[in-house]
């Protein structure tokens, strides 16, 4: 079967998955979850938590992501710290681990994912702007010290999927300020990393674009590495922690 052909051939059924999960699914979620908060933990993890996971494995499933993690979150309080390809890397890790993101405040007004991200505790982000940066460490600050997690992308934004930038230090002054421990997590698509250019935005594509265009591409594997964690005061300061974060993504990377 040609390429082109194969693709048609999956949207034929990718899309009614979507649309079911979109429109069936979600409302259900959306009507469970302010009924269930802080009430059915298992092992720990609260019911809603649960449902916004079942939700983004479902949703990965849609796109025809094989699942596969390697590691074990932490538990409790900690900061989850991931390098940064496309927006589906928020779904991959609330499919393992419930954690209010850190996200630009541009995404909450995307179709189906900026709906789900509100209500799964995101905490959105003015791009540039000090005063928003400001309000955002306060409330990580605030969760961390509450037991709770929060997840971000230390890049500050994506890069193509060819590699992986600097992470910016000053948002581990919570994890540092809280005393809670941090864990690094590797992002691959396709085996052994092979797809993370075909998963990343394309140059000039949009949310859009990229959402119908991965919703076509073949079915592969997606790996959530939960590495090592850095606890408290292994590190000296929110810059070594940063780069010592980095180190771990890729050497997990190059495996």
């Amino acid at each position: 079967m040609n390429a082109p052909l194969a693709r048609s051939f999956r949207y034929l059924y990718r899309v009614p998955m979507l649309a079911w999960h979109v429109l069936v699914d979600l409302p259900v979620v959306l009507l469970l979850m302010p009924l269930s908060r802080d009430r059915g933990a298992q092992g720990g993890e609260r019911f809603d938590h649960r449902l916004v996971r079942a939700w983004s494995a479902g949703l990965m499933r849609v796109f025809g992501f094989r699942m596969r993690r390697i590691g074990t979150p932490l538990p409790g309080a900690a900061m989850f710290v991931a390098n940064h390809v496309s927006w589906i890397d928020i779904e991959a890790l609330h499919s393992q681990r419930m954690m209010g993101f850190v996200a630009k405040r541009e995404i909450r007004s995307w179709p189906v994912v900026g709906w789900m991200a509100s209500r799964a505790e995101t905490i959105f982000h003015a791009r540039g702007s000090t005063e928003s940066l400001g309000g955002v460490l306060h409330e990580m600050l605030g969760r961390l010290r509450n037991g709770r997690s929060v997840g971000v992308f230390p890049e500050g934004g994506t890069r193509g999927g060819g590699e992986i930038g600097p992470f910016h230090a000053r948002i581990f002054l919570a994890s540092v300020e809280a005393g809670v421990p941090v864990q690094p997590v590797a992002l691959r698509y396709g085996a052994g990393g092979s797809a993370q250019t075909v998963v990343a935005f394309a140059r000039g594509e949009s949310f859009v674009g990229n959402f119908v265009r991965l919703l076509g591409e073949p079915a592969r594997v997606a790996e959530v590495h939960f590495l090592e964690p850095i606890a408290p005061g292994e590190a000296e300061g929110r810059r070594r922690i940063a780069e010592l974060a980095r180190e771990r993504i890729i050497a997990a990377m190059e495996r």
